[in-house]
């Protein structure tokens, strides 16, 4: 993936840059289109063999970039992929924070195909990697990432999307003396800021998007930390699209080798609104600058980058 990550960059660059006219005007699905139409456009100028296996949707719902799309020349390497044009359409449309464009990619047959439904999650850095367990009570967890991170469990602090679904976890964790991180929307970014030492996440718990928790896995993965998960099928429809991904027992963990089975893998994010790791994109004069965050499972970088875009026509055309 080293080779393709700065064409990656552009991915979410592009996308991002295309949703910004639509940022704070209500029009979410406005934005959404305008962000996939420019990634398609971006990935089909890849010399890759690409196929998205976590995308907007399904074929008959194109023209989102829909799962088993074929994306890039065609040529090169094969490659999974696993998109979100805007994890955040509805900050976007309010003008909030917590939007981004984002990329994940690894080589064919390494990426989880999630369906589009809940997924529960816990992840945590490189500290406690190998320490945490799905299954095992919230208490024993907390004590257990506190022996591995050389802490006190009052010295922890837990990160949580604000949903009454979660409300019990945060009561439990607030009990133990612990801190919690509460916040609003996407939890891409939030799970990763477990491995960002600077952050001070300790864990991160959820009940969220599978197709996001494959996102938030391979990023994860990439800087050495440990994430778990476990499919939350709502009704039969959604039972047997996990037997026909070959998970016959919903109940079982899946471990972070199941939906990352390779160290080899990409994640790419640009911000689009301001979240707690990427600043959103800001529009000058004659320019657009984006910032972005690069990370490579092969050598364990968490890269930042900011980019300047001179608006000319070409970039006219995308806004």
């Amino acid at each position: 993936m080293n080779q393709l990550i700065y064409d990656f960059l552009r991915v979410t660059e592009s996308a991002a840059i295309a949703s910004l006219p639509w940022v704070g005007t209500g029009n979410k699905r406005e934005a959404d289109q305008a962000a996939t139409n420019s990634m398609r456009a971006t990935l089909n100028q890849i010399e890759m063999d690409g196929i998205v296996v976590i995308g907007e949707g399904e074929i008959d719902e194109a023209p989102m970039l829909y799962i088993g799309e074929r994306v890039g020349t065609g040529k090169g390497k094969q490659v999974d992929i696993a998109v979100d044009p805007i994890d955040g359409t509805t900050s976007t449309s309010k003008g909030q924070n917590d939007a981004i464009a984002v990329i994940a990619a690894a080589p064919k047959g390494t990426l989880l195909h999630a369906p589009d439904m809940y997924m529960e999650k816990i992840a945590t850095g490189p500290k406690a990697a190998g320490k945490i367990n799905i299954h095992a009570p919230l208490e024993e967890n907390l004590y257990a990432v506190a022996k591995a991170s050389g802490k006190k469990v009052d010295e922890l602090t837990v990160i949580i999307q604000d949903r009454e679904r979660h409300q019990n976890w945060i009561d439990t964790v607030r009990a133990l003396g612990a801190k919690t991180y509460i916040f609003e929307d996407g939890d891409v970014i939030p799970a990763i800021s477990t491995c960002i030492e600077s952050m001070q996440i300790d864990l991160f718990l959820g009940i969220g998007g599978a197709p996001e928790g494959v996102l938030a896995a391979v990023g994860i993965k990439s800087l050495g930390g440990e994430m778990q998960a476990k499919l939350l099928p709502r009704t039969d429809g959604e039972l047997e699209r996990c037997k026909s991904m070959g998970i016959e027992d919903v109940n079982k963990a899946l471990t972070h080798d199941q939906l990352v089975k390779t160290n080899d893998c990409a994640f790419v994010a640009t911000g689009i609104t301001s979240n707690m790791l990427l600043n959103g994109i800001k529009r000058e004069q004659n320019k657009i600058i984006t910032h972005s965050i690069m990370i490579n499972g092969n050598d364990k970088h968490f890269r930042c980058t900011e980019t300047v875009h001179l608006i000319n026509e070409t970039l006219l055309t995308a806004l």
